[in-house]
């Protein structure tokens, strides 16, 4: 019976993880719908749409349709879609929907709740 030989797995970079997930989504050419809810313009708020402004451009440029819904404006968006912190990224499309709670600095966790890329550490 032969053996089961495995070749060697290459260890990866997260830039080049990155790299090879943006080239693969960048093919697929999915739309993707996004909500962020915020509480009025406090900096949390505002840092929060920076970086998921930068994100859409950066990794989803002209794929991104990204709502952003003030819970203080729109108390109403936020209870039918179970808002109970701010700021929260909602993906809606593709699915599966995912959410995070944050100012989403944390640009690699953005990506990885987004499928975007697949980190390990997830």
């Amino acid at each position: 019976m032969p053996e089961n030989k495995r070749s060697p797995q290459k260890e990866i970079t997260i830039s080049e993880a990155l790299e090879a997930s943006f080239k693969s989504t960048e093919r697929s050419g999915e739309k993707y719908i996004l909500k962020l809810y915020i509480c009025g313009m406090t900096l949390r708020s505002k840092i929060a749409i920076e970086n998921i402004r930068k994100i859409c451009a950066d990794y989803l440029p002209d794929r991104c349709d990204l709502e952003i819904v003030d819970i203080f404006k729109h108390p109403s968006q936020a209870k039918n879609a179970q808002i109970i912190a701010a700021p929260t990224l909602v993906k809606q499309f593709p699915l599966p929907m995912q959410r995070m709670v944050g100012d989403l600095s944390r640009t690699e966790k953005v990506l990885s709740a987004l499928d975007l890329v697949s980190i390990s550490s997830r």
